[in-house]
């Protein structure tokens, strides 16, 4: 199963939708963020989760090699 990292991001009730919109979109284009839940509250608040893939390196060294 993945692991995975989230950031929470709560933009105030002012944000227009374009604005949001262009923030997400940058956040997935450049930090690889995917969007987990999105949440409008009834006074125009959003909070917003976003999530990526924490990716485990894996030694390419053979078992007991020696590492120096």
């Amino acid at each position: 199963m993945a692991d995975y990292e989230y950031q929470r991001i709560d933009l105030p009730r002012g944000t227009s939708r374009n604005v949001a919109r262009r923030l997400l979109t940058d956040a997935a284009e450049y930090g690889r963020w995917e969007l987990e839940r999105l949440r409008l509250f009834p006074d125009g608040r959003r909070r917003v989760v976003l999530r990526r893939r924490i990716i485990k390196m894996r030694s390419t060294l053979p078992q007991g090699a020696p590492s120096g």
